[in-house]
């Protein structure tokens, strides 16, 4: 069965971003980034949310820019054919290959589970996350702490009255102190 798995950058008070809504903090440099190509060869469907959808749209046309750099270039040919899932209630159509859902979260991800494929069935942002949580339907979480504290944003985790018990799976440690680290739910 494929694993859920919800992935993002954290700064190390838990934000994905600030109390400004400013991503500029987690930018990754070229280790960073070349790790999270590696990681979204294992991803077999992206499910997001509205603003991270429209956040990552700038990918569906940036392989037209001919000054991008080459590990930039591999990354936007393997997010643009990776199938993706948009749950919004308030957008009426998607680009590039993605699919608007307009509810059932955890319809969406048993029926994905059942299907035939391979590669994991990746979340992308907290509210979307938040309701995966809730129903249990996360098996793994992986987070890039960034060394720095944003004091406020949108928090990683769901702020829910549950305890979730974690096995950690793997840590690895960037040059420029960005920490990864990989949980696996224990069930």
């Amino acid at each position: 069965m494929r694993s859920v798995t919800y992935s993002m950058s954290i700064s190390l008070d838990g934000y994905i971003v600030g109390p400004d809504g400013g991503l500029d903090w987690s930018t990754p440099d070229e280790d960073v980034f070349r790790f999270w190509i590696d990681e979204i060869r294992g991803v077999g469907v992206h499910l997001m949310g509205r603003r991270l959808y429209e956040t990552m749209l700038y990918w569906e046309t940036a392989d037209q820019d001919p000054s991008l750099d080459d590990p930039t270039r591999e990354w936007t040919s393997l997010w643009k054919p990776l199938p993706k899932v948009v749950f919004s209630t308030s957008l009426s159509t998607v680009q590039g290959n993605a699919r608007l859902v307009s509810g059932g979260l955890a319809e969406e991800i048993e029926r994905l589970r059942a299907e035939p494929g391979e590669g994991d069935i990746a979340i992308g942002g907290a509210t979307l996350a938040a309701e995966a949580a809730a129903s249990g339907l996360i098996d793994e979480y992986q987070l890039m702490v960034y060394p720095v504290l944003v004091g406020g944003g949108i928090p990683f985790f769901p702020q829910r009255e549950r305890r979730v018990d974690l096995e950690l799976v793997e840590t690895r440690t960037f040059s420029s102190r960005v920490v990864y680290l990989r949980y696996r739910v224990a069930r």
